[in-house]
Order: C-alpha cells, then structure tokens, then sequence
C-alpha cells in the first residue's frame, strides 16, 4: 500500500464561516427528493422492470415523498415508457412533482423534453461536470469551455419549456462538485441563473452534489456555506444536496450541509447508488425524528417497505442498517437486555409518553417493529433481565429476582448446548420443561382446609402412581399443605419465596404462582403453578418445585 500516490482532491471555500457550527440540531425537515428510480435504479444489477418501477413510485408517494426523480428518459425506452405511463394514466398525485435527469446535450435535453410532454409538474434536471479532474482528464476543455456547456443547456431547458405542454421547474448541478473550485462553481451556477431567472412562483433548484466523497464532512459544509451565502437570487433559489458515501460521511454530509444553509436533500432508500451508494433518506428522516422533528416522511410500516424494496431491486437491507435492519433494535447482552427491560417498566410505571428507554434511540412500534423479538434476543450472551423480560412481555409471567437469575442460566445453558438462539417460544418451553406445573413424581390433587389451631390441611398426595391422604397445621394454606407433604414423605426443606399475580386481566383470568424450597443441603429449587384459583396455582408451584429435586 503506497499512500505516496494520494492527496486531498477538494478545494475548501476561501474564508470559511463556519456559523453552522452553532446549531445543534435540525429545526425542520428540508425537502427531500427520491432518486430510488434513476440513481438507485441505475445501480442495480438488473434494473427494475416497468412493473416494478410503478410499484415502487407508488411506495414513495404512500411514504410522503413530494419529489420523485423518476428517471433519464433518453438514456433507455424502458425508462422513457415509464414516465410516459404515468403522465398518459394520470398516475402523478397533484402534489406530487415528477424530476427527470439529463445531460446538457441537445438531442438529450429534446428527447428528455418529448418524454415530459403533458406533465402536470416536472422538474428539468440538467448537468454537466466542472470538476479539475473531468475538465483536464475528460473534457480537455477551459473553464469558459465548461461553463459555456452549463449555460447552452440552461438557454435550452428555457426555451424548450415554452415550447411543450407541461409545467417545467429546472435544476442545474454542477457534477463532482467537490473535487471543483467552490469560486469557480459559484461562477458556473451565477451564469446559469441569470439565464433562468428565477423568481418566487418558479424557484430553480441549485443542487450541489458529492458525486465522490473527497473530504471531511465539515468541509462539505463549509463549501456550502459560501455557496449558499453567494449564489445570485438567493431567496428564489432552492440550495440542494445530493451525497454520496464513499467516506462512509453521506448522513453527516447531508446533516451539515442542511445546517449550512441548504433547503433540500436528494437521496435514496436504504442509501442504494452507485458504488457505495447515495445518502440514505431514512436513516436522515428518523435521526430528525428521534429528535422530536416531523420529517414529513411516513415510515410507520417499516417491515413493508424492506419488503417490497428487497423484492423489486433485489437488494438486501443490512441487517444492522439505521432503524430498517432485522436486528438494529435487538440486544442479546445481559447488561443491555437489563437496561432495556428496566427502561420499559419505568416507562410503563411512570406512565410516560416521552421516550426515554436505554438503548433504543426510538420506539420501534412508531416504524412498525414489535417488541415481541425484535427488541430482546436470546443466546448464550443473554442475561436475566432480558431473558425474564420476554417471558413477562409475551407470556405474562413475571419471575421473582432470584428465580429469574435461574431461569436465565437454565435458557443460556440451552443457548450455549445448541450454539443458537432462542425464539420466544423456544424461552417458554425451557420454563415449562423446568417449572411451570410439574406432577411427577409427586402431586397433590386434592386439598382441604379447616380454621383451626392456625390452618388446617387436608390433602391427597399421589406419589409414584399410588394415592395418600396426610394432613398438617401452618400459619397459611401453603405451609400447611408444605407441612403435610413433609410429614408424609420426610421430605426435608423450608419455603423461602412465595409470590403471584394475575396473568391478564379480569376476575377469570388465570393466575401465577411462584415457589422457592430450600433444601436440608442448602440447595434451592423453583417452581411455577398457574390456575383460575390462586391457592391451587400455590400448591401446583410447591409441588414443581418438589419436584425439581433430583
């Protein structure tokens, strides 16, 4: 590896502000505009189908998406059918506005504007590259050369608009932005807008991409700090974004420059693009979300949208991806699965709408996630916060302290034996296989009781098959229904934890029981019962835990 080869390719604004540095949030959600169907379309292996395009546009619109660049309709007849089938069906909301991209080409900027004949609101996206490295390597051209090419294709775009029916907005980008002079991009875009003119009722979008990450976020947004601060026309300007994530910076890139001064963030679903992909919406929306601002975006239904979007590109979506992975609200450490569980009871206990539970940036049944194993996942990593937690949550049990410390290395010792993890139902059949309403070997079917000397118990223990009556006083039913199970069979053990509660709520609900024996030797066994009647689930908890004894 020769780092001799490389130096920094970005040009940093000259005197940079930096007043960004003074916000620490984002007030409002900037204008977003989907390019799934033309950036991330273009990425994929196989492109999606005219088909699958109309489902996934219509994905966006349900989402909330207002701009939607739809495609390149001069680059494929696949393409061009597509933005053809949704101005001839009548398939565009009316608050919706359709983007298209093309190159400052003549015959491409023609046909880009045959495709958009009739439309009810559109945006022309035109663009041409400025950078040092596309100037010298690939155009060979001057700087006038170049921007001559940005302002030939702004004098089109205008002159074509009122030649077709349809209502046209444009947007300009100067391409690889970031490895271009800022000076000489301010010129660029200027020239340009002084051809479009743009005014209140018909704003032209500026958009400022990072065609190749090149530097650090703050940079970024230095750049478009002076951008934003120099542009000609500035309050008839939407000052746009459009990241990608070479650095891996495409969310910071994007935060900054919105607290930079720009208006408006172009990017994807699950960040799909070329090479390492564009900035991804989601992960932007719900950060802002999880910070108390609207978005504008409705991602209530999560596990859809990874749905059909995996069906339609064939993409996968990362397990650990911001918000939309299978196992990004998952914790399978014993201290996090304990924080978690704790969160969530304080939450309830408090009764709080604020979300405040460690771990989890947001709630994950505001994007349609459930509790119910996505936030607690068992393996041999697991704790008994954790673990007690998704039995109480999904089967209503909930364990006393120390029988939940061993329940839960009863559930790892399984966890580890198998080299896998539990599902909650896998969790409940360790609790049952261990505790809940055990009978054999011994079982008490029948017990009376009488008000004398204290509590007296009469009961019918059935041991190895063959049935015994014996009886015994305590001060309660379970002592003395414990006291005659000792008396009959010389069982040696003392009750150390009695506790219940209801199942569900309601007088016919079942109700738990939990019992904790300590034996001559020291040892320690639980048991569970559960019954409509609270005595019998405390007796069937004392004879499981009988018969834990091996």
């Amino acid at each position: 590896m020769d780092v001799t080869k490389y130096s920094p390719g970005y040009y940093p604004p000259p005197a940079p502000q930096y007043r960004w540095v003074h916000k620490d949030h984002i007030e409002k959600a900037p204008i977003w505009c989907s390019v799934d169907l033309r950036d991330g379309n273009q990425s994929l292996i196989v492109p999606m189908s005219l088909e699958e395009k109309l489902r996934f546009f219509q994905m966006l619109v349900d989402i909330g998406f207002k701009e939607i660049e739809v495609g390149f309709p001069a680059a494929s007849e696949t393409e061009y059918e597509f933005l053809r089938t949704l101005i001839e069906k009548d398939m565009i909301p009316d608050d919706v506005t359709v983007q298209v991209l093309t190159q400052c080409r003549d015959h491409i900027i023609r046909k880009t504007f045959d495709a958009l004949e009739g439309a009810p609101s559109a945006i022309v996206h035109f663009y041409n590259s400025t950078s040092v490295a596309q100037r010298e390597q690939v155009f060979r051209k001057s700087k006038e050369e170049i921007k001559k090419i940005a302002t030939d294709g702004a004098s089109l775009v205008r002159q074509l608009a009122d030649e077709y029916k349809g209502n046209f907005r444009f947007e300009y980008s100067p391409e690889s932005f970031t490895g271009t002079e800022p000076e000489y991009a301010l010129e660029v875009c200027n020239a340009v807008l002084d051809i479009l003119k743009p005014t209140a009722e018909k704003p032209v979008i500026i958009n400022l991409p990072v065609t190749v990450s090149m530097s650090m976020s703050h940079v970024y947004a230095n750049q478009i700090e002076y951008m934003s601060d120099n542009l000609k026309y500035r309050d008839n300007v939407v000052l746009s974004v459009h990241p990608h994530n070479d650095r891996g910076c495409g969310v910071a890139d994007a935060e900054l420059a919105v607290l930079a001064g720009a208006d408006r963030v172009e990017g994807t679903l699950f960040g799909n693009g070329e090479r390492t992909g564009n900035v991804d919406i989601i992960t932007l929306a719900l950060n802002m979300y999880s910070h108390g601002v609207d978005p504008h975006l409705d991602f209530s239904d999560m596990p859809g949208i990874v749905h059909l979007y995996e069906e339609v590109t064939r993409m996968h979506v990362y397990e650990r991806t911001p918000y939309a992975g299978a196992l990004v609200f998952a914790a399978f450490s014993g201290s996090h699965q304990d924080a978690i569980a704790k969160g969530m009871a304080w939450r309830e206990e408090k009764g709080l709408h604020q979300w405040t539970v460690p771990y989890i940036p947001i709630d994950p049944k505001d994007i349609g996630r459930a509790y119910e194993g996505d936030i607690i996942r068992i393996n041999s990593q697991s704790g008994k916060g954790g673990i007690g937690f998704l039995l109480q949550h999904n089967y209503g049990f909930d364990l006393p302290p120390k029988m939940r410390e061993h329940f839960g290395y009863k559930v790892k010792e399984v966890s580890d034996r198998g080299h896998c993890e539990l599902k909650p139902e896998q969790v409940f059949e360790v609790f049952q296989e261990n505790y809940l309403n055990h009978i054999r070997p011994l079982d008490v079917p029948e017990a009376h009781f009488l008000q004398k000397d204290g509590i007296l118990a009469n009961i019918k223990i059935c041991l190895g098959g063959v049935y015994h009556e014996a009886s015994a006083h305590g001060n309660g039913r379970l002592d003395a229904v414990s006291n005659a199970i000792k008396n009959y069979t010389g069982m040696k053990f003392t009750l150390e934890h009695y506790s219940e509660h209801s199942l569900s709520h309601g007088s016919n609900s079942d109700a738990a029981a939990y019992v904790g024996i300590r034996w001559e030797d020291g040892s320690v066994n639980w048991g569970a019962g559960t019954d409509s009647d609270i005595i019998r689930a405390g007796i069937k908890a004392l004879v499981s835990a009988i018969n834990q004894r091996r």
